[in-house]
């Protein structure tokens, strides 16, 4: 036995009370976000009322109090958006890069400029602390903006094949867990290689997406380049399957995703897919444990854990597990959970009642699998939808917690004993999407990032995403990659290549 195994069998957690900090509320301006009373869509440059007279609602997670109407878009409502695209499309396409990426410099600009307010709504609508709308997910999202615009004028040279060009009509459909980060996300890439867009944002997540249409116009972006239709699965099928769009792009369940990529087949529509995962995150002996228990937490507490790379299986070093456990235990126990809005809030709102049925229901199927549940001492608001960060020992391999995608709050601990039963265990997953792993040893860190089946391997971190890196996954958790050079590809064909 190493040295460094032996110290780290008898180091063990000072027996020293976890200070308790009171913080007084902290709460961010709600009227910063001016919310309507109801949305059309926005199709050709407008906000336009649907063919039919159907609308839904959608609610603040945190306090289940109604927000506003919003169209629900039929097949009617889809044709037009895609014919308004379709014309949009020559222009557009074959407008210079470099106005291309005016464009977009300014869509980034006016983003950045009113981030206040879109940290906001992202809160309200979808549950999530302002510090994370306002830290990660507003500038992520204008980063995005800004890099593709750069990206604009210079796709002769991104190494993509000879003279580029766009494919037309793009149809995407994004999901409730980062719906402003994901809008744009998708949106980016597509006008900077010079296609134009119907997308679809989630049915209990629309108002942000509605505000970037506001921006799409005080941009002055040219009508139909952009259009947002709203509604539920059936909206998002429609755009899927319709004969006028080639290029589908999907960020969702893994079971909708089969569904897409079959009824697909053979059309010749080119898709892109960024489905389920369940993240191994490896701890080994010789890592730095605190570093490590802030990467754990962010992995897997970040956003209610609604993220489809969440470092949601937890494999630690046998040796080092006891120390990890009782660290982790203590670090949750100083998270604080309760109105998103509080710039002190650390654990907001389950975006939904369906979304925490299926958490509690997966938490008492772990339990009575035999897993041992703990959860820090919270206090839930008696409104909305809540459920305290929760941590799994004594799982199995087997176990459906371990097995299952949870999306949310909700980390599952095993043990291992060697680098190859890491790997064999973090690989034990039909899914691949990401991985971490926490060690000092750099050969070690290259060693197993060949060897885990993982679209993103974070070397002693989690959860860092840049517009410059691709992301996407493998196996079940989808193909095609979506940020960096890489990126740009789904959205591009070159004909010298293609004849």
């Amino acid at each position: 036995m190493s040295q460094t195994e032996t110290e780290t069998e008898t180091e063990t957690v000072p027996d020293v009370a976890t200070p308790t900090w009171e913080y007084d509320p902290a709460p961010e301006a709600r009227e910063l976000a001016h919310i309507r009373s109801s949305y059309g869509l926005f199709i050709d440059g407008e906000f336009v009322d649907p063919a039919g007279d159907g609308s839904f609602a959608t609610i603040d997670p945190s306090t289940e109090r109604h927000l506003a109407e919003v169209a629900l878009a039929g097949g009617e409502d889809v044709d037009r958006a895609v014919a308004a695209a379709r014309k949009a499309f020559g222009p557009w396409s074959a407008a210079s890069g470099r106005d291309r990426g005016r464009y977009l410099f300014r869509l980034a600009r006016l983003l950045a400029e009113r981030a206040r307010e879109f940290a906001v709504l992202e809160s309200i609508d979808n549950g999530k602390p302002i510090r994370e709308t306002r830290d990660i997910d507003v500038p992520t999202a204008a980063a995005h903006l800004f890099y593709h615009a750069g990206w604009a004028d210079k796709l002769d040279w991104a190494g993509l094949g000879p003279q580029p060009r766009p494919l037309g009509v793009a149809g995407q459909v994004i999901p409730w867990n980062f719906p402003l980060l994901m809008l744009i996300w998708k949106i980016a890439p597509a006008l900077a290689c010079g296609n134009t867009v119907v997308i679809k944002p989630a049915e209990t997540t629309p108002l942000s997406a509605m505000l970037f249409a506001e921006l799409c116009q005080q941009a002055e972006l040219p009508p139909g380049v952009v259009n947002i239709v709203t509604g539920a699965g059936e909206t998002g099928a429609a755009i899927v399957s319709h004969g006028d769009v080639d290029k589908v792009a999907f960020t969702g369940s893994t079971a909708v995703g089969k569904a897409i990529q079959r009824e697909l087949a053979g059309s010749g529509k080119r898709l892109t897919l960024e489905l389920g995962g369940k993240a191994a995150n490896v701890v080994f002996d010789d890592a730095p444990i605190d570093q490590a228990v802030e990467g754990i937490v962010d992995g897997i507490f970040f956003n209610q854990g609604h993220v489809c790379c969440a470092g949601s299986r937890l494999l630690v070093q046998e040796n080092v597990h006891d120390l990890v456990v009782d660290k982790l235990k203590r670090r949750l126990e100083t998270l604080r959970l309760g109105d998103p809005l509080d710039k002190n809030t650390d654990i907001g709102a389950i975006n939904s009642a369906e979304q925490l049925e299926r958490i509690t229901s997966l938490v008492d199927i772990g339990e009575a699998e035999g897993g041992e549940r703990w959860s820090p001492a919270c206090e839930l608001p008696s409104s909305g939808f809540w459920f305290a960060p929760t941590v799994f020992t004594g799982v199995g391999a087997s176990s459906r917690i371990a097995v299952e995608e949870i999306f949310g709050p909700v980390l599952s601990v095993l043990t291992f004993r060697t680098p190859e039963e890491a790997v064999a265990k973090a690989n034990n997953t039909p899914y691949g999407l990401s991985a971490g792993v926490w060690t000092e040893k750099g050969s070690r860190m290259f060693w197993m990032a060949d060897r885990l089946e993982a679209g993103v391997v974070w070397a002693n971190t989690f959860n860092r995403l840049d517009p410059t890196s691709p992301f996407g996954g493998y196996k079940e958790s989808g193909f095609g990659r979506e940020g960096g050079r890489h990126g740009l590809a789904a959205y591009l064909a070159a004909p010298a290549l293609e004849g």
